[in-house]
């Protein structure tokens, strides 16, 4: 899962729009068996669906490789509205509702799963690099710092100094169209 040359988008996860993260695991695991695929709801720009995760994701896709979420849990405190969106688009202009079977809540973009595990392992920062945008080529252990909590990387390599590694307690694999925008 993370040999050399794999596509890992990180993510740190916890409490969202006042729902604790066992809540949310339970949530998506159920819309997968329903729907089909969940959708894991977050925000910020470092990982923007069009110009960061999609073409990060077909670009590992069109070379066979699976797109792995790779989550580390953290004490979270987002507490903003769990107001659900209604609709979905993969390009910000062509909006589609959002699948009676899928809630995503208090959220402004959404990454597309086909599964979601509950895993023990980690992931060695250091021994990755940012794969896309201002920030490419850059050490993934010093990219992922303060406020800086999710982002498109390559793994490199595996060996190196321990203190970059970091716990990773669920995986999914991300499905066409990776990652899309929300809107109420």
């Amino acid at each position: 899962m993370f040999d050399p040359g794999n596509a890992v988008l990180y993510m740190k996860v916890g409490t969202h729009a006042e729902e604790d993260l066992a809540s949310i695991i339970a949530r998506k695991k159920r819309e997968i068996e329903d729907a089909g695929l969940a959708m894991w709801g977050y925000g910020g720009n470092t990982c923007h669906p069009a110009s960061m995760v999609q073409p990060f994701a077909r670009e590992h896709a069109r070379a066979g490789r699976p797109i792995i979420l790779a989550m580390q849990p953290m004490n979270s405190k987002h507490f903003a509205e769990p107001l659900r969106a209604e609709e979905f688009s993969g390009d910000g202009t062509s909006w589609k509702p959002v699948p009676e079977d899928i809630n995503v809540l208090g959220s402004r973009y959404a990454l597309c799963l086909k599964t979601l595990d509950q895993v023990d392992t980690t992931l060695y920062l250091a021994g990755t690099r940012v794969a896309i945008g201002p920030s490419k080529g850059k050490v993934g252990s010093s990219y992922v710092r303060g406020r800086v909590d999710k982002a498109c990387l390559e793994i490199a390599g595996q060996t190196g100094d321990p203190t970059g590694l970091v716990r990773i307690k669920l995986v999914a694999e991300l499905v066409e169209p990776f990652a899309v925008f929300l809107r109420s």
